[in-house]
């Protein structure tokens, strides 16, 4: 896989499952990165479920204050150390974390962009806000796991910011989060259907 092709499956259509193209500053990360093509994948598939997460932000919490961008250019590089630590990709391992959070500061993203990187596995800390929540939450999701603690507290910022009750919030999330589960499987498909290594192998 070429430093080109990085480029083309970052932002190409997807056909099945449908997957919105990554912001075009991580897509050249990506590129400049010659990231491994399972990667690219699994962030093409976060990065789509974070975004259907704001639309639903939008529709049903306006008053949830949220940095649309920030969180879909986190959900687009949240794993990105794992280009450096690729066996990663297919087994457990929380050395990319700090890993992909100082590869972007490196290549000059903003320590309030880079930060997600670091996050997004750490979102019961005190520090974590909304964003940092939507980031956590979406690379979840996407294969369909359900985290308890975790959509507690989106819960608590969906209902203090817009005046519900929290079990009203409950269900209004626990109902978009089964709606996008559904489609996990092809999601799942879409990701394994690319390799680990950049020459080939799965």
């Amino acid at each position: 896989m070429t430093p080109a092709d990085v480029i083309s499956l970052a932002v190409d259509e997807t056909g099945d499952p449908p997957l919105r193209p990554l912001p075009p500053e991580a897509a050249e990360l990506l590129h400049r990165l010659n990231a491994p093509p399972r990667l690219v994948a699994h962030l093409r598939a976060v990065h789509e479920v974070a975004a259907q997460l704001l639309d639903w932000v939008a529709r049903e919490c306006p008053a949830l204050e949220v940095d649309r961008d920030a969180v879909l250019f986190g959900a687009a590089t949240h794993d990105i150390g794992k280009a450096l630590h690729p066996a990663e990709l297919s087994g457990p391992g929380a050395e990319h974390e700090e890993a992909g959070r100082a590869l972007l500061l490196a290549h000059g993203v903003p320590a309030r962009l880079a930060r997600f990187a670091g996050t997004h596995a750490s979102w019961d800390a005190p520090e974590a806000g909304a964003d940092d929540l939507l980031v956590s939450l979406a690379d979840k999701v996407w294969k369909n796991k359900r985290v308890p603690a975790l959509e507690d507290l989106v819960v608590a910022h969906l209902a203090g910011a817009g005046g519900r009750p929290v079990w009203e919030a409950f269900l209004r999330l626990d109902e978009v989060l089964t709606d996008i589960g559904e489609g996990a499987d092809r999601r799942l498909a879409y990701q394994m259907s690319h390799p680990v290594t950049r020459g080939g192998g799965l």
